[in-house]
């Protein structure tokens, strides 16, 4: 399967190479820069202190124990979700397709993809300030507070607390909606899924079983990830859903503005430099095929090019059969 996918992305790679460097650098110039500034935006706004919304001491979705061993920590989620999807994307764009056009293209939609799911993640959590499962336990609430939780209508805010209110562990704790592990490992993985449907060809092409257990993987791994941040009483399930969906569609929306649908004809193949999605596989690919097919014309043997039917000067079809070729039937 990747085989195939080798032989087709050779004209795609080409054109890559005969860009001059300069070329290149432009055209994706504004990606790039795109890239950087979400990053920058994201850093910015993880600063921001956010919106602390009330929370009743009765409320027994934020009465869990703080746990200070989390399952997958941001260093393991990097590693998940960042370094092995770079990993096995070069092996695949490098190794088995030798297509440094689609290494190029491939890091850049995931690059894409995981910025815009951060930036989307944070604003939305510094924006709506839900308390976390385990919000009491980070708040410890004074006695006094809780022989008055008749007060407000049963509702607090962080006034009662008796931890510190400006330690970073406090302040996360009005950060679960939603959940930034799930968005991240789907934006991720979920990528890195896509991504290798593509080049097999998932949707067009009937594989063995064990293939497809090659894109379903990556998913599965950032399912597990989302469902673990629930065991950890860090974040509601609604958190992990929402989260999810996000991851999921930054990253399929940064993918297809490299490649084409699954379901299209040539899936594993980028857009054309320069070309628009509605081009691809009428210009490129039809000139490429052309190309074959003249070559393989060029090379046919005489006496195979003079069994093929002819066309005589009257428009009558010479097929190529004689009186002498029924008698020897």
């Amino acid at each position: 399967m990747f085989k195939k996918s080798r032989s087709k992305l050779k004209f795609f790679d080409s054109d890559f190479k005969q860009s001059s460097s300069l070329n290149v650098f432009l055209s994706f110039l504004l990606d790039w820069l795109m890239i950087i500034f979400l990053v920058i935006g994201f850093s910015f706004i993880n600063r921001i202190q956010g919106f602390h919304r009330e929370f009743d001491l009765n409320d027994p979705t934020i009465q869990f124990t703080h746990v200070n061993h989390e399952r997958v920590p941001v260093h393991l989620l990097i590693i998940l979700a960042i370094v092995i999807p770079v990993i096995l994307i070069v092996f695949t764009s490098q190794f088995l397709l030798k297509s440094k056009a689609d290494t190029h293209l491939a890091l850049l939609g995931l690059a894409l993809s995981l910025t815009m799911a951060l930036v989307i993640t944070v604003s939305v959590k510094v924006t709506v300030g839900r308390p976390r499962p385990d919000m009491l336990a980070r708040c410890q609430p004074s006695p006094q507070a809780i022989s008055n939780m008749t007060s407000r209508l049963g509702k607090s805010n962080s006034s009662i607390c008796t931890a510190p209110v400006n330690s970073k562990e406090f302040q996360d704790g009005f950060r679960s909606f939603p959940s930034g592990h799930s968005s991240t490992a789907w934006s991720g993985l979920g990528y890195l899924a896509i991504y290798l449907a593509g080049k097999l060809n998932l949707l067009r092409n009937r594989i063995h079983s064990i293939k497809l257990w090659i894109p379903v993987t990556p998913l599965l791994g950032a399912t597990l990830i989302a469902v673990s941040r629930t065991m950890d009483y860090r974040h509601h399930w609604q958190d992990v859903l929402v989260g999810s969906l996000i991851g999921l569609i930054t990253a399929w929306f940064s993918y297809r503005l490299y490649y084409p649908s699954l379901a299209f004809s040539h899936p594993h193949q980028p857009y054309p430099q320069s070309s628009s999605p509605s081009t691809i596989d009428k210009s490129n690919i039809n000139d490429h095929q052309s190309s074959a097919s003249h070559q393989s014309l060029q090379q046919m043997p005489n006496s195979a090019m003079s069994e093929l039917p002819q066309i005589n000067p009257t428009g009558v079809v010479n097929s190529g059969l004689t009186e002498e070729s029924f008698k020897n039937v």
